[in-house]
């Protein structure tokens, strides 16, 4: 699945309102999924893949394409047999309280269901933990940071992505698609030894 790589051109809040309902929506949840996993499909493959009817998923395709999330491939398709990959694809949300009422319900759909993919991860990433050199990998940490230095830690992570991590036509033998998370949360205002804490 297309996840942040390529910044876009900046989007209205009616195009982001119709970009979260897409994202939104399990069963493209799931067709972008297959597209990163695989590169291409056509409706036929995903709905035998994903259990649906072919009209079922030629329509969602054809959604996803409007949103820019996904592309026809000229060279493979004909006739009625139309074949897809995913787009590069990155976006940031803004923040809440610039949102209209629909904008911010749409996100939120996202979020939860962003929020039950990750909890599946992380039982995974538990489950099959097998020791500090295998491929599942946990780590949890705490620490004291200014906005500032927070900011930075997070550009910075982005750049070891992009470091080590592969598009999936130019990945190395060996390579295999990874899930990373990352998310940063202060602690919630309160006092230290008589100073203010929190954002």
């Amino acid at each position: 699945m297309p996840d942040p790589d390529t910044p876009g051109p900046e989007l209205t809040s009616v195009e982001r309102t119709a970009l979260y309902k897409s994202l939104g929506n399990p069963l493209r949840r799931r067709i972008l999924d297959y597209l990163g996993r695989h590169g291409e499909a056509n409706s036929t493959v995903l709905a035998k893949e994903l259990g649906e009817s072919s009209g079922t998923t030629s329509y969602h395709l054809r959604k996803l394409a409007e949103q820019r999330l996904i592309e026809e491939i000229p060279e493979k398709s004909g006739g009625r047999e139309r074949w897809w990959r995913a787009l590069p694809f990155s976006h940031t949300t803004p923040d809440p309280a610039m949102m209209t009422a629909e904008e911010y319900a749409a996100a939120e759909g996202v979020a939860i269901l962003k929020i039950e993919m990750d909890t599946e991860l992380y039982l995974r990433a538990h489950k099959e933990y097998a020791g500090p050199e295998g491929w599942a990998q946990v780590q949890r940490s705490g620490n004291w940071m200014t906005r500032d230095e927070l900011l930075d830690f997070v550009r910075e992570y982005r750049a070891l992505l992009d470091r080590y991590g592969h598009a999936r036509e130019d990945a190395p033998g060996g390579a295999r698609p990874v899930h990373l998370r990352f998310y940063a949360v202060p602690d919630t205002v309160g006092e230290w030894e008589s100073e203010p804490t929190g954002p």
